[in-house]
């Protein structure tokens, strides 16, 4: 059985991410190629590489940090119980959803905000009209 490696360029098109974006991802942890050609230049990332690139674009995608979406992936490494590992995740998503809905309610506080500036400024807008038809 042969074991599949791929270069920086392979993932970046598979992923649509550009070689800087995955030497970030690399530079915070969350991949490790091995190195190789003069003065090991040349990256060669392993399938474990490639599962972990495809779990952290899934992290990112649910909002969570590199930081969060490096701790649940590390602990899949680990031969631990997955009991612990899905409780750890499931705090993480708690806490992630938990954030969100704070945000979401800043957001719908601001959206009233507005929406009474607006029905305000139209009123105004609607007196001062009629004052210039009957001026």
């Amino acid at each position: 059985m042969a074991i599949s490696t791929y270069s920086i360029s392979d993932l970046a098109l598979e992923f649509d991410l550009t070689t800087r974006a995955i030497r970030f991802y690399e530079d915070m942890g969350l991949l490790q190629p091995t190195r190789s050609g003069p003065g090991g230049r040349t990256r060669v990332y392993s399938q474990r590489d490639r599962t972990r690139l495809k779990l952290t674009l899934r992290a990112k995608r649910l909002g969570l940090s590199l930081t969060q979406a490096r701790e649940v992936i590390d602990m899949y490494d680990s031969p631990r119980d997955t009991t612990a590992q899905l409780g750890k995740f499931l705090d993480v998503l708690a806490a992630h959803r938990q954030q969100l809905e704070e945000q979401m309610a800043e957001l719908q506080a601001n959206i009233d905000e507005v929406k009474a500036h607006e029905k305000e400024a139209q009123a105004q807008l609607s007196k001062s009209r009629k004052q210039a038809k009957t001026a």
